[in-house]
């Protein structure tokens, strides 16, 4: 029971609603149009968990493996760093979980494009295993692409753009560039979840060599980016709603705005980086809310 616990401790649940929020994002919109497909929502829900996981249990391995997670690194103490479980066991865990997210995501591809042009299916199967390659990249690897400041635009890529528009085209067989707009406000609050995560852990980074992009930049600079990311996500969402012609209910998903006001205030204020950690649950949630209430909008 002991194991069992820590392996749920190292899928990192609290992590989850934030990687859904893209996904169910594409799926809202697809059903305010009336196309919505219940398999293809529950099947990209299935992927998208699994690949979150393997990202979670991949980063305990490789940020213990190279030293980054010691006793000065300020966030959750992970599973390997504790000694709960064993690289060798961590290593185990990453490969049944890139088998489930392969299965998943493949089952996914092929009901939704099984009837559709050849030329997608085999461009989302390999956008498929791009995903998984990124979710283990992170940090494993000779020149993982974590420890060299790309993490963000990753994160934005696969959080944001592909997350909301792959969804929305796998239920519709269409794209629309509108789209882009909700897809870069999922995006951008993605990488202010990963921005913040780093501004606490930046001094613990530098000394292990984790040259992220807050340790490129500084932390004062990195607070500027984070209030450009807060902010260019409200701006995509709201000129998304006003484009789109919506009724005043679906300003209703607005609602966590002042959350991420407050966000940014306690960005510009702390002094303890231990202060922002509260902030990545807090910060996760209202993005995780905002799909919510445009979903309830959607439908009253």
């Amino acid at each position: 029971m002991r194991k069992v616990n820590s392996w749920i401790s190292a899928f990192r649940l609290r992590t989850l609603p934030l990687s859904l929020s893209s996904i169910l994002m594409g799926s809202i919109i697809a059903y305010s149009q009336g196309r919505f497909i219940l398999s293809i929502a529950v099947l990209a829900i299935i992927t998208t968990v699994f690949l979150q996981v393997l990202s979670n249990l991949a980063n305990d391995y490789g940020d213990s493996k190279k030293g980054t997670d010691n006793n000065n690194r300020v966030g959750p103490e992970r599973a390997v760093q504790s000694g709960a479980i064993s690289l060798r066991e961590m290593r185990n865990g990453i490969i049944v979980s890139s088998i489930l997210s392969l299965l998943s995501g493949t089952t996914l591809i092929y009901i939704g494009l099984k009837d559709y042009n050849l030329t997608y299916l085999v461009a989302f199967f390999a956008l498929g295993i791009a995903s998984i390659a990124a979710a283990i990249k992170y940090t494993i690897g000779k020149n993982p692409y974590g420890y060299a400041g790309l993490g963000d635009l990753f994160v934005f890529l696969f959080f944001g753009i592909t997350g909301v528009i792959g969804t929305y085209f796998l239920h519709t067989h269409n794209f629309e560039l509108i789209l882009i707009l909700p897809a870069t406000s999922i995006g951008l609050l993605s990488a202010s979840v990963l921005n913040m995560n780093n501004m606490r852990d930046i001094k613990n980074d530098a000394k292990s060599d984790k040259k992220t992009l807050v340790v490129k930049i500084g932390i004062r600079k990195s607070k500027t980016y984070h209030t450009m990311l807060i902010i260019g996500a409200i701006a995509s969402f709201t000129t998304f709603l006003i484009l789109k012609e919506s009724s005043y209910t679906f300003f209703i998903c607005l609602i966590p705005l002042p959350v991420f006001i407050l966000n940014l205030k306690k960005v510009w204020s702390f002094k303890d980086n231990r202060e922002l950690d509260p902030e990545l649950k807090k910060l996760a949630l209202s993005t995780f809310l905002l799909t919510l209430l445009f979903g309830i909008s959607s439908i009253i």
